[in-house]
């Protein structure tokens, strides 16, 4: 299982979710951020913005699928054809285990699921 960490634009946060809910992937976890990359904020006059919103989407996907969700995010959150600066990164990483709270689920990352003893 890998998780996929996007983090975009706000305004492109809702055309991502609708494409992973289109494509079959609607687990996700959505989350205002601040941050900055590259272009070290912006420049308004006198005023430096060194801290730019955006919203970061987690989800959990298998090892499998990560490339077309990757796909599926860059496709829905690129600014224009070419994309701009400020539209973003995507963090990938290897999730070990998974447990569902309400039924004490647990499942690794070699597909076994087994019950959580409380």
């Amino acid at each position: 299982m890998m998780m996929i960490r996007s983090i975009v634009r706000p305004e492109k946060a809702d055309a991502v979710l609708a494409a992973l809910m289109e494509a079959g992937f609607p687990g996700v976890t959505k989350t205002s951020v601040v941050g900055r990359g590259k272009q070290r904020g912006i420049k308004i006059g006198d005023i430096t913005y060194d801290e730019i919103p955006k919203t970061m989407i987690l989800t959990v996907v298998k090892d499998q699928d990560k490339d077309f969700v990757i796909k599926t995010v860059i496709d829905a959150a690129r600014t224009g054809a070419k994309g701009a600066f400020g539209d973003g990164k995507i963090f990938v990483v290897p999730v070990e285990e998974v447990y569902t709270i309400s039924s004490g689920i647990k499942e690794n990352a070699a597909g076994e699921i087994s019950e959580v003893k409380i």
